[in-house]
């Protein structure tokens, strides 16, 4: 349930919003805006002291209304010596809703552009983790949603500035005290700058327990004194068990083996940041293998007890539908009418008792109870176990790869079969069968699918990969006129895509098989007569109109070899590392979950690779690195 904020006049256009859960108002004496400028990144020597960097990273105590991060934003979007990368990270326990933000925008006309994006993408902030993309994927804020030291203790980065906001300490203690204080040195260097508008004495003793030197500096009328430092602790501070490799690596050249859903992501997310990027395929064209599917459902996972597999399934969901809202055609490449989860040999997967109660319409964006209406529209009885997913779909893999692929300063080479990998001073090669040279670099990533065991497997004094080969296949055909096709994707017993713009009209997509341990992509008709039994018992008046289809032998099929691991997560994780800091990584094990998790996985291997802020709990990046031993 959104932060319930109430509207007071006070003569400006939106009025003064106020919280009554802690009675006190968002707004400073200074005004919102004005107190960002000036209390927070003039405190911080924003923003001048981020020129010449790469990437810039600001942690904030409290987002509140979004003030502060719209600054921030607006002033790396008009300086031309900004950063490549800006990351805001925000702690929030209460959050608002986004109308309530875009109405605190509303005040200053200069603002409403980037709050209304930000408005976009202020949806279902569920307790945990929520990464925002801005600006081409250069300007990202991780939205923490819960208690601040809590939050902060699933975080892997090392701030350049520190923004402490929240209300007023007599108000809210818990937001400025010694253990928050704590958590966020945790998420510092030495010299990281600090400031905030507070002088309250139990603020400055608890910044100088934990590590702060900070002083008073004249305030803005009618505020008298504000307060700036930075971290500078007289011991020397312990290093972050950083999930990361050792140091950041400057981006040079980096070699992808992979041109699917998994390998296009990692090229774009890493050429973003300035890697060149060379990706190599043994296929003639990009996604060729498992991500060459007509159409794929983006759907999130939901479980009682909201697994990880759940919570990342909604991050990985909303990361892959900001990237095909921005590089593909709605409607012709992709589309988000929603998706009905039909319970059907067993009930219905049962949402957290949380959802139901305090967080319903936070949860109700992502996951709700199908309506009666939406069980009539599949042919399904009103009492019918289901779930309707709002914020899913489908997708075409391939144009989402294609457009990946487009990014500037990615290469792409087909037909180049990579055999194995080899150490050398410069960084690490990758030879075909022949020993031949294919391409060189200081980074090596592996998104190969099942094909990156057996790569790993040349590298020396490297635990094998625990991934399996899951060949599946899918039928589809035309749309026919009079067929009873639901109007929007079905899932829960296989999957259903009724309509695809295609070539020739629209198609639908149905599948999938699942045959373990099996690496030939044939197309078999025992696996179409299994899609249609699958089928009966999920939609059972569809089954019945497409059934004359799969008699007559029209029906048409596809097959693919999908990539699992054994704890159904995907792996991304540091595999080798050479004596010049050259690395080798792995993003691949994604199963049948490719468009859920692609973009996703990606953003976390270069987050973990350059020390960025981590776009999921730590808890769950580690989860992702699992490398069981799995015998052939």
């Amino acid at each position: 349930m959104p932060e319930r904020i109430e509207w007071l006049d006070d003569g400006t256009t939106s009025g003064a919003p106020y919280n009554p859960r802690f009675g006190e108002r968002y707004r400073g004496e200074l005004g919102g805006i004005r107190q960002a400028r000036d209390v927070f990144l003039g405190g911080c020597g924003l923003p001048a002291a981020w020129h010449g960097a790469a990437q810039w990273t600001v942690l904030e105590t409290g987002f509140g209304l979004g003030l502060n991060f719209l600054a921030t934003w607006q002033a790396w979007k008009a300086d031309k010596a900004r950063p490549r990368m800006l990351h805001f990270v925000s702690t929030e326990a209460f959050p608002a809703s986004a109308g309530d933000v875009l109405r605190a925008a509303s005040a200053h006309p200069d603002l409403l552009p980037l709050a209304t994006a930000l408005h976009g993408q202020l949806w279902g902030l569920l307790p945990g983790f929520h990464r925002l993309v801005f600006e081409s994927g250069h300007v990202l804020l991780t939205l923490c949603i819960g208690d601040a030291k809590t939050m902060l203790k699933q975080q892997q980065f090392a701030a350049d500035s520190i923004y402490l906001d929240g209300f007023s300490p007599t108000k809210n203690p818990d937001i400025w005290d010694l253990n928050t204080f704590k958590a966020v040195a945790r998420c510092c260097r030495r010299g990281t700058r600090i400031a905030t508008w507070t002088i309250a004495h139990s603020v400055r003793d608890a910044l100088a327990q934990a590590g702060f030197i900070v002083h008073k500096t004249p305030g803005v009328a009618p505020k008298r004194d504000n307060l700036q430092g930075q971290y500078d602790p007289p011991w020397e501070p312990k290093k972050p068990a950083r999930d990361i490799a050792p140091g950041r690596p400057s981006p040079t050249n980096c070699v992808v083996i992979g041109a699917g859903l998994a390998g296009a992501a990692v090229a774009a997310s890493l050429a973003r940041r300035g890697w060149e990027v060379t990706v190599l395929d043994a296929a003639e064209a990009p996604a060729g293998g498992a991500s060459g599917l007509p159409a794929g459902l983006l759907a999130p996972h939901v479980s009682p007890d909201d697994s990880p597999l759940s919570r990342l399934s909604r991050a990985g969901v909303r990361a892959t539908a900001q990237q095909a809202g921005s590089l593909l055609a709605d409607g012709v490449d992709w589309a988000l009418p929603g998706v009905l989860e039909h319970g059907v040999d067993r009930a219905v997967r049962r949402l957290p008792k949380a959802w139901v109660a305090e967080l319903s319409d936070t949860a109700s964006a992502w996951s709700a109870p199908a309506s009666p209406e939406q069980r009539a529209q599949c042919g399904l009885p009103a009492a019918e176990p289901a779930l309707w997913h709002s914020q899913a779909g489908w997708i075409k893999p391939s144009a989402l790869v294609s457009a990946w692929l487009k990014t500037t300063s990615i290469r792409w080479l087909g037909r180049a079969s990579a055999a194995r990998l080899q150490d050398t001073k410069q960084g690490w090669q990758v030879l075909n069968a022949a020993g031949e040279v294919l391409a060189e670099g200081a980074l090596i990533v592996l998104a190969a699918g099942h094909d990156s065991k057996h790569l790993a497997a040349t590298l020396p004094q490297t635990q094998p990969l625990a991934l399996q080969a899951i060949r599946g296949q899918i039928s589809w055909g035309l749309q026919q006129p009079g067929t009873p096709l639901p109007p929007f994707p079905v899932n829960g017993h296989g999957s259903l895509i009724p309509a695809v713009p295609g070539a020739k009209g629209r198609i639908w997509v149905l599948g999938a098989s699942f045959e373990r341990d099996s690496v030939l992509p044939l197309v078999k008709p025992e696996d179409h007569d299994a899609n249609l039994t699958r089928l009966e018992a999920l939609l059972p008046e569809s089954a019945q109109g497409l059934k004359p289809e799969f008699d007559a032998g029209t029906v048409k099929g596809w097959a693919g070899i999908r990539c699992a691991t054994t704890n159904r997560l995907p792996l991304v994780a540091q595999l080798a590392i050479n004596g010049h800091g050259a690395q080798v990584w792995a993003c691949t094990g994604m199963g049948s979950r490719g468009l859920t998790f692609a973009s996703l996985c990606a953003e976390l291997l270069a987050a973990r690779l350059h020390g960025e802020p981590l776009p999921v709990e730590q808890r769950h990046a580690q989860a992702m690195q699992a490398r069981k031993r799995q015998s052939d």
